[in-house]
């Protein structure tokens, strides 16, 4: 399915922001959550730019949820989303470097409730998305996820999510009611406030997880996408939730500590050039790590309990955090 029928205003300022004489939708990348759209690949004649890609977004073509939360609030929730994804790349994008590489904004466009982001096709430079990563490549995402959090340390998260991250409670309702773990429940809001009480903020990512990261040829460099769930938060939630996306359980455990440590060490090197005392953002967030993943299994535990990442090592945490509360 292409993203839409060619729409005849959408051609004509994808052909003016790129510069080029034509172009051909060349190739479907994959299809949004839920069937909200597509992200294809255009072939650019006469341009600077050989491909683009093209994140095309159109509430009114959505499909069934892959897991059944068809919801007014569901729907809201991804309509918004997608805005906000628009904001973040016309408004704050430019400040990651290098060290916290994306794909460059080029142009959006919309039209009615149809919306599109055109973006630098990052293929060339970054090919891979990996199922499975070793010991360096986890680091080489944390890494990225360091970076990411330094540039955007005590930023206000204008235009984007007040609260970042897909799981965030106050946007999950539906699945907070169905919760079956009692006292996970009754102290839910409690740990939502741990985090949200952070002295240190700044904007995560919302969904650092491992099919969002494109790696080099090497494995030596990445660059993220999908920033959706972009928004105010602590950086733990990110760390939290990438670690549980990329590790076994028996990793998770055996790991931690040490990654942990990496994240931190690769932390304190962004912001050596700031004024922020290392020692206390780092005392802080410490502590706020387990707080961030029992935070992510309070989320799993209503929308998909027997979730491979409800596992031993986030219940023993889980449980650890509910006993100190």
């Amino acid at each position: 399915m292409a993203c839409l029928p060619m729409d005849t205003n959408f051609r004509k300022y994808l052909l003016e922001v790129t510069g080029a004489s034509d172009c051909e939708e060349v190739e479907i990348i994959q299809t949004l959550w839920s069937g909200y759209g597509t992200i294809s690949r255009f072939k650019l004649m006469d341009s600077r730019l050989e491909t683009v890609v093209v994140k095309c977004i159109s509430p009114n073509q959505s499909s069934q949820h892959p897991r059944g939360w068809d919801t007014e609030t569901s729907h809201k929730r991804k309509v918004k989303s997608y805005q906000i994804e628009t904001a973040w790349y016309q408004q704050l994008s430019k400040q990651c470097g290098e060290d916290s590489r994306i794909a460059k904004f080029i142009g959006a466009f919309s039209e009615e409730q149809n919306q599109w982001i055109i973006l630098e096709d990052l293929s060339s430079n970054f090919p891979n998305v990996k199922q499975q990563i070793n010991f360096s490549e986890v680091k080489v995402c944390l890494k990225w996820l360091a970076n990411f959090h330094a540039t955007y340390l005590g930023k206000k998260p204008e235009g984007l999510w007040e609260i970042g991250t897909y799981w965030n409670l106050e946007t999950r309702p539906d699945e907070f009611e169905i919760i079956e773990h009692e006292e996970l429940k009754g102290k839910a809001h409690q740990i939502d406030d741990l985090l949200n009480a952070c002295k240190f903020q700044t904007i995560v990512h919302g969904d650092a997880k491992l099919a969002n990261f494109c790696f080099s040829e090497d494995g030596s460099a990445v660059a993220a996408v999908d920033f959706q769930y972009v928004g105010g938060g602590c950086g733990m939630k990110d760390v939290a939730y990438f670690l549980g996306s990329s590790l076994s359980s028996s990793e998770c455990e055996l790991y931690e500590k040490d990654l942990l440590d990496f994240y931190f060490t690769e932390l304190q090197k962004s912001i050596e050039q700031s004024n922020i005392e290392f020692k206390d953002l780092k005392s802080e967030w410490s502590l706020m790590y387990p707080i961030a993943c029992a935070d992510f299994t309070r989320f799993l535990l209503g929308w998909m309990p027997s979730h491979q990442k409800v596992n031993d090592y986030n219940r023993r945490i889980v449980k650890a955090v509910l006993a100190d509360l």
